[in-house]
């Protein structure tokens, strides 16, 4: 049943004050429309037909002809607030600060907004500001370890020598192993992805084996040499590197980047170097796998092939990895550039153990 209406009956003045209204280029779009509910109220439209003209809700058609009817074209304007809210003073921000830096709250292991605002007496659009101001994100989680390598200056020196002024006449290559690499499948098909649908997929899976890469990645060209074996032992390694020897012009040097794997130092690995006096490794310091720059490489391998990936057994993995990186090879392989200087690099460490210290003592 349609809700009675009150018959609005204008005056010429107040036509002429909400007509004002609707043509100042300084009035707000929301009283605007307002006035132009209460014009065609006055002109004896009804409530539903207003709203169906001005696109509004019914609803919010009778409030403004209420407002009208009870307060002429003043009640046009919106109602005063309750108050401004709370101003931050210097003791509410330090407050907020010292807080989010130095205690834990009692409900969690890290502040949110909400936790912050109740503990602090300030609002939940406050705690953001000030947050965004100081750079604060509690929310968030980063690992780290720092390299407590004796010889980690020269390493850096040595590695970052080679990605900023590579040798002529030579290949530079970032090699490293990815390990137990599982064969995923799902215990039921998935569902694909359609319009309004995100792909799906069952949260449990099958493993079907592992197996493991050899990657040595060129720096100047971005192409990647890979081996998939079963296992991951000096003599595989070996075994990749005699690959990597061959595919290698006779004629060029060869500096390979790796970590400090025993398996890369084993009586074997030593006598085959020997015999191979143009192939030199130059290892990374301890706890910095960031540094060799095939582990960038691991990363999109992980994120375009394997994360998603649905491998009934190991050959299925096998000829994925491969497949992935022929792709990579003829499409996406790139120089890599390395920006960050040795020096850099090493103040920027020690800075660390320093806070560590500081932080240890406190």
């Amino acid at each position: 049943m349609a809700r009675p209406q009150e018959n609005i009956l204008l005056d010429e003045a107040d036509r002429q004050a909400l007509e004002a209204v609707v043509r100042s280029h300084k009035t707000p779009q929301s009283r605007a429309l307002r006035a132009r509910i209460v014009l065609k109220s006055g002109a004896g439209e009804s409530v539903e037909s207003i709203a169906a003209s001005l696109g509004a809700s019914t609803k919010s058609v009778y409030k403004w002809r209420n407002r009208f009817l009870e307060a002429g074209v003043d009640g046009l304007f919106d109602l005063p607030r309750s108050g401004q809210p709370k101003k931050l003073t210097e003791k509410d921000i330090k407050r907020v600060l010292t807080l989010t830096v130095q205690r834990i709250p009692h409900e969690a292991t890290h502040w949110s907004v909400r936790l912050m605002a109740k503990c602090a007496g300030v609002t939940t659009w406050q705690v953001r500001q000030i947050w965004e101001a100081a750079n604060l994100k509690p929310h968030r989680l980063q690992t780290f370890k720092i390299s407590n390598d004796p010889d980690f200056a020269e390493k850096v020196i040595d590695v970052v020598g080679l990605y900023m002024n590579p040798p002529d006449n030579a290949v530079v290559l970032s090699v490293d192993e990815k390990t137990q690499i599982q064969a995923l499948d799902r215990t039921q098909p998935m569902l694909q992805l359609k319009p309004g649908q995100v792909e799906r997929r069952t949260h449990d899976y099958k493993r079907n084996g592992t197996t493991s890469l050899y990657a040595a990645f060129n720096i100047l060209t971005g192409e990647v040499t890979g081996r998939v074996t079963a296992r991951h032992r000096a003599k595989e390694f070996l075994e990749f590197m005699r690959q990597v020897e061959r595919s290698t012009p006779r004629e060029l040097d060869l500096h390979v980047i790796l970590d400090n794997s025993s398996t890369h130092k084993t009586a074997e690995v030593n006598a085959w170097l020997d015999k191979h006096p143009r192939i030199k490794l130059h290892f990374t310091p301890t706890s910095a796998s960031w540094l060799n720059a095939v582990e960038g490489w691991f990363g999109q391998l992980e994120r375009r092939a394997l994360y998603r990936g649905v491998f009934s057994s190991v050959k299925d993995l096998k000829d994925e990895i491969q497949r992935f990186i022929r792709v990579h090879n003829a499409v996406s392989a790139k120089p890599f550039r390395w920006t960050k200087s040795a020096k850099s690099i090493i103040e920027s460490v020690e800075r660390a153990k320093e806070n560590a210290k500081v932080n240890g003592n406190n």
